[in-house]
């Protein structure tokens, strides 16, 4: 049965810089999204193919959604580069990462034989550093928006003892934002991997199908709602002080 380990194993070093499995099947989710984007962009025509087609209905699908959260399609417009990459890089790590096979490729690393590939979400680093840059890019957002002093007026207010306090408790939130986006997508896709390990190591084929299907559909699932939870940080943080 093949071991299972809580952070991501080490495969080789680049000078004092280790590359871990998660890391690597991380730069290899990044090269075939490039590879992907620079061809898709080549061949779009003002009549869409199939591909194309299934790519606009996505976009549109989007679009709305943060239409209706953002209260604007300017708004949706400006900032769907950002949720559309975070939904997608998430989206095909976590799918990628449970695809048959890339499991079972082994190489001799540091530690002695080790998977090649492993989820990036299945390491609490790609978690973690993902979950930071969503709430630090929602809060530069928040000060080009309405404004440095008045955003971070929201966390330092010192108009009165309950402001004081009210913008700790603003400020506590955003750290306890990092820890819950990091957790949540960790503890899903490292409990879907040692489930599928467990799964397949007791009965192998046809058995494990059905939790490959439950895998693929937390996959999804954990990708929407860490977008979701960006989106809704960015309308909180523009709109909020606009209000008073």
């Amino acid at each position: 049965m093949e071991e299972i380990s809580l952070k991501a194993q080490q495969l080789f070093n680049i000078g004092s810089f280790p590359i871990t499995n998660g890391l690597f099947l991380t730069l290899v989710v990044s090269l075939l999204l490039i590879t992907f984007a620079l061809i898709f962009r080549a061949k779009i025509k003002m009549v869409p193919g199939k591909l194309q087609g299934a790519v606009e209905m996505g976009a549109e699908a989007l679009l709305g959604l943060m239409d209706s959260t953002l209260g604007s399609m300017a708004s949706a417009e400006k900032y769907f580069p950002l949720i559309a990459t975070i939904f997608i890089f998430i989206l095909c790590s976590n799918l990628l990462g449970i695809f048959p096979g890339v499991g079972s490729l082994e190489f001799h690393g540091v530690s002695g034989e080790v998977p090649l590939f492993r989820s990036p979400a299945a390491d609490l680093n790609f978690t973690l550093a993902f979950a930071i840059i969503s709430v630090i890019v929602t809060n530069i957002i928040g000060m080009a928006s309405v404004g440095v002093f008045r955003h971070l007026g929201k966390f330092f207010n010192f108009h009165g003892p309950i402001d004081f306090f009210i913008g700790i408790l603003e400020l506590i939130s955003e750290v306890a934002k990092i820890i819950s986006l990091s957790f949540r997508l960790f503890g899903n896709v490292f409990a879907g991997e040692v489930l599928m390990i467990i799964i397949s190591y007791l009965a192998a084929y046809i058995v494990p199908l059905p939790f490959l299907f439950l895998e693929l559909f937390v996959g999804m699932i954990q990708a929407f709602i860490f977008a979701t939870i960006t989106l809704v940080s960015i309308s909180l943080h523009t709109t909020i002080h606009e209000e008073h």
